[in-house]
């Protein structure tokens, strides 16, 4: 490790630590050179692949926009916080054992029509009525049987 103060390259790590999260290791560090001291933090990178849209743009993944892909058809519906969370992450963690650099924004949006329709059925007619834009009522009545079919 470089140190931040002379650039000599020759630093010795004096002690190792664990945080409280336990997500980072703090190590403390001297210089053999100019025998200040620093710390380095050390974290994993995972990062999550690069969602490809219709138009063939690329965009980073974003946490938040998967969220409001729950919050805006759940809007005045009975389900808690908690379990869209957990809905979340499983999409999260369904996108990382992909293994993939890059996804399309399609799967991501079945992997959330998915989810909802675990969590409320109302929220799912409501995402799937504008993701697969619906024309008519007889798009919305073959939505509603889907549900009332796996619902029994």
């Amino acid at each position: 490790m470089k140190c931040p103060f002379c650039g000599s390259l020759d630093t010795q790590v004096l002690e190792t630590r664990l945080t409280e999260d336990g997500d980072t290791i703090r190590r403390r560090r001297r210089c053999t050179a100019c025998e200040k001291r620093f710390n380095t933090f050390e974290t994993a990178e995972i990062r999550l692949p690069q969602v490809v849209k219709q138009n063939g743009n690329r965009a980073e993944f974003d946490r938040d926009k998967l969220r409001l892909s729950f919050m805006r058809p759940l809007h005045k519906r009975p389900v808690p916080t908690a379990l869209v969370d957990e809905a979340i992450v499983r999409i999260t963690q369904k996108l990382l054992a992909l293994g993939v650099r890059e996804v399309p924004a399609r799967q991501i949006g079945e992997m959330v029509m998915t989810e909802l329709k675990k969590l409320d059925q109302v929220a799912y007619i409501r995402f799937a009525s504008v993701y697969r834009s619906f024309q008519d009522v007889d798009d919305f009545r073959d939505a509603i049987q889907e549900v009332q079919k796996g619902a029994s």
